[in-house]
């Protein structure tokens, strides 16, 4: 008997397990077990030869009678040819390349055939059958009985390594393994069969209802896994003592709010008195903040990076791009005015410093930067990935926000959260919506707070979605329509997905940012100012770039997806998406979050030269059916799958989460969910559980886990 940690080798033999690793990554027993079947196909039920008809799933019972291994013509290759008759009729059966068969279809010999009937050349034939060769002295009705009418497991395959031949892989090891131990306690397992069983049906189902009940305990064991995994990180974070950042009458946080412009809305306020809760706290917050692109999140977050500067200590905003970065600088900047003025020339005595970090802040710069980071007299600190360098040393860090999430690492967190003295509060924002299911599945360990409220006097973006092989006259229409907004004193974007044409022929009839740069500012909109941006300009370049954008002294931006997060200008009010069929479905709302932001009404269009029918079209006229960010994710995670939206490990050969799907699985999710935090609560480091644990380290061993963090 073998164990599940043991290597192929020692149950398939060398050549075999070379094999299996090179397909599939494959070294150890458990790794085969867990390639789980595609689908099933039932074998046919037992049929005289003569009653056979194309397309028919059967089964015969028949002797060989004759054997023929021959080359192929035309091409490399051998074609096995196997005679067998019931008595009355012939039938053929037919292997491709597997000359070694011929050693077994011996002349005399009685088996059972199953497959489909197909058609050669007037002859009927079954290729590649699976078959059973009865022994000699056998009851050949008892045998039939047990063969034909079963499933046959479908699995995932290459052209080197076939279905069957994965089968007959997993039936050996199934044959020699010991069994199963169980992991899931008695109290929760329900009627799920055990995981010894469960393993045992999903390859080698007696029915198809025990296949499915196999399958739904393996599920379960995935995202138990998983959740447990998470819910042991939010235990471990909590038991971590942060200092209370209590809100102080008659701060920065007060003033400013007496003399905000507009009101806050009714979802801002909510999740401000959540984060309030929670850094009063000596818990550190933990916390996922997501909304609508134009939601108000960076108020929000602004909001709690002053309230802890109110405290004496210092906040964070860490933003994955200098452009993003640059932005948040000037919106904060301009949205404190003088309460971000301390320690200038004629600076109020009731403000803070806000600074700005980044990879190409210049020498002299950086250092007088570093100083008032150190001496805690910058309250708060925006940047980049500079941030997280060395030498960047901060007097008392209570707050760290994250803009964008997706785009940052747990370790680029963790390093920022090594800079403080203790555990900072953490908040971290995303402008993509994620559905339930994934925010359970990927951020279990954080709290969730949400804006789905947009602020008063918002106008909803309207969008179309425009055929250029079609009607190119809309097109035009398009161009005619930015002059038209433009010329009522409005500004707009054109956005493209690459930066200059690209050489292959399938892109000669794609948009770049440098081709319609040319083509436009000599053609339809020549009349007005437009400007290029993307993100090979330089740092100087984007910047200014952005500024004169900003400032009104542009009328229409032609760039890349650079503009995709957090550049703010509430003067624009239509976007032109050249080749949006290349663009995600999250990706194209948030592009066109970045219009509409002000009281006029924003526009989006959306060029495409797909075909109709296609899945690019489907998802473009989903975009253009509706504004709701949190329906779109949930289209978008069905059209890509969990592949993306759980990060690329996925799809890897040695992720431990090969069936869980989020949108399908969303019961199971929610339950294995609660079990686990009743779990982790009664026993954080499992020691009832030793089965549970260890399926954890493995979890948590697997190089490739680090997805469940890509916050």
């Amino acid at each position: 008997m073998v164990e599940l940690n043991a290597k192929l080798s020692s149950a398939l033999g060398d050549r075999t397990a070379k094999a299996l690793h090179g397909a599939f990554g494959y070294s150890t027993i458990e790794d085969l077990l867990r390639h789980y079947p595609r689908r099933y196909v039932a074998r046919g039920e037992l049929t005289d030869i003569d009653q056979l008809k194309d397309g028919d799933e059967v089964t015969v019972l028949a002797e060989i009678v004759d054997t023929n291994n021959r080359p192929m013509r035309g091409r490399k290759g051998s074609i096995l040819e196997v005679k067998v008759s019931d008595g009355k009729k012939k039938l053929s059966l037919t292997f491709f390349n597997q000359a070694w068969r011929e050693r077994e279809m011996r002349v005399g010999r009685v088996g059972l055939f199953a497959g489909k009937i197909g058609s050669y050349r007037g002859v009927r034939q079954l290729a590649h059958p699976d078959y059973l060769l009865i022994p000699d002295g056998t009851d050949t009705d008892e045998a039939a009985g047990e063969f034909a009418g079963k499933l046959i497991p479908v699995y995932p395959a290459t052209a080197k390594l076939p279905s069957w031949k994965i089968g007959q892989c997993i039936r050996t090891i199934l044959d020699v393994i010991d069994e199963i131990e169980e992991t899931l306690p008695e109290k929760y397992r329900g009627d799920l069969p055990t995981a010894n069983q469960a393993l045992r049906d999903i390859h080698l189902p007696e029915s198809l209802n025990g296949a499915t009940k196999a399958l739904e305990r393996l599920t379960f064991d995935e995202a138990l896994s998983l959740q447990l995994l998470l819910a042991r990180r939010r235990y471990q974070f909590e038991t971590l003592h942060a200092a209370p950042r209590l809100f102080r009458s008659g701060g920065l946080l007060e003033i400013f709010d007496q003399n905000l412009p507009f009101e806050l809305t009714a979802g801002q306020v909510a999740v401000g008195n959540e984060i309030e809760s929670d850094m009063k706290s000596e818990r550190p917050m933990h916390r996922l903040l997501q909304g609508e692109v134009g939601s108000g999140k960076t108020i929000v977050a602004l909001r709690a990076l002053l309230a802890v500067v109110d405290t004496g200590g210092q906040g964070a905003l860490l933003a994955p791009t200098e452009v993003l970065a640059a932005q948040h600088f000037r919106s904060i900047s301009t949205t404190l005015g003088e309460l971000a003025t301390a320690g200038m020339l004629g600076g109020s005595d009731r403000a803070t410093r806000v600074v700005l970090l980044t990879g190409s802040t210049n020498a002299a710069a950086r250092r007088e930067i570093l100083a008032q980071i150190k001496d805690g007299s910058a309250g708060i600190v925006i940047g980049t990935h500079a941030l997280l360098s060395e030498g960047v040393d901060f007097a008392d860090l209570g707050l760290i926000v994250v803009d964008e999430q997706h785009r940052f690492g747990v370790e680029q967190r963790d390093a920022l959260k090594l800079k403080a003295q203790l555990p900072p509060h953490l908040l971290v924002m995303t402008a993509t919506p994620i559905p339930g299911t994934v925010a359970m599945t990927v951020f279990g360990d954080l709290d969730i707070a949400t804006l789905a409220e947009l602020p008063k006097g918002r106008t909803p973006i309207t969008t179309h979605v425009i055929d250029e092989r079609e009607k190119p006259h809309f097109v035009e229409r398009a161009w005619e329509r930015i002059r038209e907004e433009v010329a009522q004193g409005a500004q707009a974007y054109v956005v493209a997905p690459r930066i200059e044409a690209s050489a292959s022929s399938e892109s000669e009839e794609s948009h770049s940012v440098e081709s319609l740069f040319a083509s436009l500012s000599n053609g339809p909109l020549s009349s007005i100012k437009i400007a290029l941006l993307h993100g090979k300009l330089p740092s100087e370049e984007k910047d200014r770039v952005m500024r004169s954008f900003a400032a009104g002294e542009i009328d229409c931006l032609i760039a890349t997806t650079v503009i995709e997060v957090g550049v703010d200008v509430p003067n624009a009010t239509v976007m032109v998406i050249a080749d949006a069929d290349r663009f995600g479905i999250s990706q194209l709302h948030q592009l066109r979050g970045r219009v509409g932001r002000g009281s006029k009404p924003g526009l989006c269009l959306l060029l495409t030269k797909v075909e109709e029918e296609s899945s690019a079209m489907e998802r473009l006229k989903a975009v253009a059916r509706s504004v709701d960010g949190f329906e779109l994710a949930r289209v978008d995670l069905d059209q890509r799958r969990e592949g993306d939206v759980l990060g690329t490990a996925q799809s890897g050969t040695r992720s431990q989460l090969r069936l869980l799907r989020v949108l399908r699985d969303e019961k199971i999710i929610e339950r294995s969910r609660e079990i686990a935090i009743e779990i982790i609560g009664e026993d954080p480091e499992l020691s009832k559980f030793p089965a549970l644990r260890e399926e954890l380290t493995k979890l948590e061993r697997d190089e490739r886990s680090d997805f469940i963090e890509k916050a």
